[in-house]
């Protein structure tokens, strides 16, 4: 049914969760994966008089070592369970953006992902991204929840 599922991951809890699912699916279907990890880009924080800054340099570094190491320990668990696998990172300020569109570029068929299922105002206030990839994406999405 499924041939290439796009596997969302932030390092939570409920991404971990996805991600056996999304390994779990790739196994009975004989699916390819690719396994996506989004990160904000470098911004300040400008607080009335006062700016707080992380070093472009040193933030984009932080960013991308950290997501080297999230991938590559996703990775090693699909290629235990003899699963192709392929990871991506990419910056975007909007996640879901990102995941609908590498789910595209990569010819995914299925997107998985966690979600926290906030409602009301957190949600509101904080939005989902999993409600806005599920809004955005041309492809079924599973979302992983407890």
């Amino acid at each position: 049914m499924y041939k290439n599922i796009l596997i969302a991951v932030d390092g939570s809890e409920l991404s971990e969760l996805a991600q056996k699912h999304g390994l779990a699916l790739a196994k009975a279907f004989g699916a390819k994966t690719v396994i996506v990890h989004v990160t904000p880009p470098w911004s300040s924080l400008v607080v009335g008089d006062a700016v707080v800054m992380y070093p472009p340099a040193d933030y984009e570094e932080t960013m991308a070592k950290s997501a080297q190491k999230l991938l590559g320990k996703a990775q090693e668990a699909f290629k235990a369970a003899g699963i192709p696998c392929e990871t991506v990172h990419k910056t975007d300020p909007q996640a879901h953006k990102a995941i609908v569109e590498t789910a595209k570029d990569k010819g995914c068929d299925l997107i998985v992902m966690g979600s926290h299922g906030r409602h009301g105002l957190a949600g509101l206030m904080l939005g989902s991204v999993a409600t806005k990839t599920a809004t955005h994406a041309h492809i079924p999405v599973l979302i992983c929840r407890t």
